[in-house]
């Protein structure tokens, strides 16, 4: 079993009535990747003055809501991954930065390396490096490193607070009906007993609820959301949310779908394909790789929509001349009035890693908030962030992205709302211009 863990028991709110002061530590598995990489290099070159806040969420709202959260610049990275080499030159390799923006961080991507990181091919065959742990260690042996790297990480740089979040490569879904997956006591037995039912990314999310360190999977990876972490994580007050971030097709999905239900355009058909040739595109030729990323893909339209949708085709293309560069097609067919059908086609062209860094970026910094109000768990409302949003048990996720983004906001506000002082809360509503 485990042993006392730095995060034990419930956090206690803080006073989120003023901004925050000292240093967050993000540690991200699967540093080296093209996201992480930008998201690192776009935190310092907002620190240096050369890059403003378009394409992050959490910079369009207005400065009262968002005074509690960390400031972008605050944010110190570190990180697992299988290849050694420094930041800079996996940017450079991933080509998502222009070289104006490449020089500019080089100097501050070349001082951050990852950590030898741990994986499995049964789980995730299409990438593979050897800056990995030992392969005899045993599963508690690799929990125990893990946990021992966040503590170094923060104590080396001075840090404040810590989040973990989840960007490495999709891996093979494990069966979750698994006893082992049901409850904490039989999850922590399965890792002393070294259960290879066990993938890597639950490890990882393991070790961070153990360390009381916030967790958010931006991977179709199954980390954190089964019942046994979600236990954990609920009685030692630490947040998670996931998972899969909503970046490109799914988010214009769920914003597209919505009005076409309000409007009663039915939906007959909706075929969407993608291509793209980075790292993930990669990983994502391995067919269990791939059913976990079309799984998360797949689910939103029906729940929008209220009704299934018998021709809803998602395919996804590894091809390597695009880089970082997806391109994502979607052909909608419809009935309107009088049995009319129509069409809708739409192609977006997009950077992933630009649309998802800055998602990246705003998950750790809302984790951090939640950590600080004290509200561990699943933060449901996160689920704005996510394609496959974790959920309390037994609820239905909400894909539609304007209730979703309501949601959010009221959870935001709340959070500054219950831990602010009783007299500034006060002060606060009789200030308030009467109508």
């Amino acid at each position: 079993m485990s042993d006392t863990p730095s995060g034990d028991g419930a956090a206690q709110p803080a006073d989120l009535s003023t901004p925050p002061a000292g240093r967050v530590g993000v540690a991200i598995v699967g540093l080296g990747g093209a996201v992480a990489t930008t998201a690192v290099a776009g935190v310092e070159l907002m620190r240096q003055g050369a890059a403003g806040t378009d394409g992050l969420p959490l910079a369009a709202l207005a400065p009262e809501r968002t005074a509690a959260l960390a400031p972008y610049e605050s944010l110190v990275f570190g990180g697992w991954d299988l290849f050694d080499g420094d930041l800079a030159a996996a940017a450079l390799h991933h080509k998502v930065l222009d070289a104006q923006q490449y020089d500019a961080a080089r100097d501050a991507l070349a001082a951050i390396a990852p950590w030898p990181a741990y994986g499995d091919d049964r789980f995730c065959q299409g990438v593979t490096g050897e800056h990995c742990h030992a392969a005899d260690l045993g599963l508690r042996d690799v929990v125990d490193e893990l946990r021992r790297t966040l503590r170094d990480f923060q104590s080396e740089n001075g840090l404040d607070r810590a989040v973990v979040i989840n960007l490495a490569s999709t891996e093979a879904s494990p069966d979750l009906d698994a006893d082992v997956f049901q409850t904490a006591e039989a999850f922590e037995a399965a890792v002393d007993a070294g259960d290879d039912r066990i993938p890597p990314a639950m490890l990882y999310a393991y070790a961070a609820v153990l360390e009381g360190v916030p967790y958010g999977n931006f991977t179709p990876s199954v980390g954190a959301d089964v019942p046994a972490l979600v236990e954990l994580a609920e009685a030692r007050g630490v947040p998670l949310a996931g998972k899969d971030g909503k970046t490109g097709q799914t988010f214009l999905k769920t914003l597209m779908a919505p009005g076409l239900r309000d409007r009663a355009l039915r939906v007959e058909g909706w075929f969407s394909t993608n291509i793209l040739g980075n790292r993930d595109g990669e990983a994502l030729r391995e067919a269990g790789s791939l059913a976990s990323k079309i799984g998360t893909k797949g689910t939103v339209l029906d729940q929008i929509l209220g009704y299934p949708v018998e021709d809803h085709v998602v395919k996804i293309n590894y091809y390597r001349p695009r880089g970082d560069a997806k391109e994502a097609w979607d052909n909608v067919d419809l009935v309107g009035f009088l049995g009319q059908r129509m069409q809708i086609k739409v192609n977006f062209l997009c950077k992933d890693s630009i649309l998802a860094a800055p998602l990246v970026l705003d998950i750790a910094r809302c984790l951090d908030l939640a950590s600080r109000a004290g509200r561990g768990g699943v933060a449901e409302p996160m689920g704005v962030f996510f394609k496959g949003p974790m959920t309390a048990a037994g609820r239905t996720p909400e894909h539609d992205f304007g209730r979703q983004q309501t949601a959010f906001l009221a959870w935001l506000d709340g959070l500054t709302e219950d831990t602010a002082p009783a007299d500034a809360r006060t002060e606060s509503s009789t200030s308030a211009p009467s109508a």
